[in-house]
């Protein structure tokens, strides 16, 4: 069976930093930046690009719909 690895876009000016992504993501490879976008507000990020399996729980949840998902089988 062929693993999945994955990753996300977050576009951070249009992020509101909410958190519900966080507390979507089963891998806990998202987190508030310690930057803030133009409107002030700390975005998401991905944090550790080895654990996202892409599974879309954050995207998902995202009331603004400011996260892309991608996925690769290796």
């Amino acid at each position: 069976m062929a693993k999945v690895i994955g990753s996300i876009k977050v576009d951070t000016e249009k992020c509101k930093g909410c958190s519900l992504c966080i507390a979507a993501c089963p891998t806990d490879v998202i987190a508030l930046s310690s930057d803030v976008n133009t409107k002030g507000y700390n975005y998401a990020e991905l944090i550790d690009m080895d654990g996202c399996t892409g599974c879309t729980n954050c995207s998902v949840v995202c009331p603004d719909g400011v996260i892309t998902v991608y996925r690769m089988r290796i």
